[in-house]
């Protein structure tokens, strides 16, 4: 279930860094937590539904690596994304 081109096309107006910007870390995360969303809402009326919830814990993971890649890169651009997209802090490894 993939994102709907309106809501996609609002993230990517809202988080890209530059005009042609379609794959940044910051645009990246804000799409997965948009598809996270999404999917917990879908899993929240179908609870047996074991093949969305994999990929769901997928999307998490992959989020997760991105946010690290971040946090090491920019500290100051990766908690400021947090805070906009209103998810927790990761804590360093």
């Amino acid at each position: 279930m993939p994102l709907p081109e309106e809501v996609k096309k609002q993230v990517i107006e809202k988080y890209r860094t530059s005009e042609k910007d379609t794959g940044s870390v910051e645009l990246q995360i804000a799409l997965l937590t948009e598809r996270i969303r999404q999917i917990t809402e879908h899993l929240r009326k179908n609870k047996k539904d074991f093949h969305s919830r994999l990929g769901l814990l997928k999307l998490v993971g992959k989020r997760r690596r991105l946010e690290r890649y971040l946090r090491e890169r920019d500290i100051e651009r990766y908690r400021a994304l947090i805070q906009e997209l209103g998810i927790r802090e990761q804590k360093p490894q």
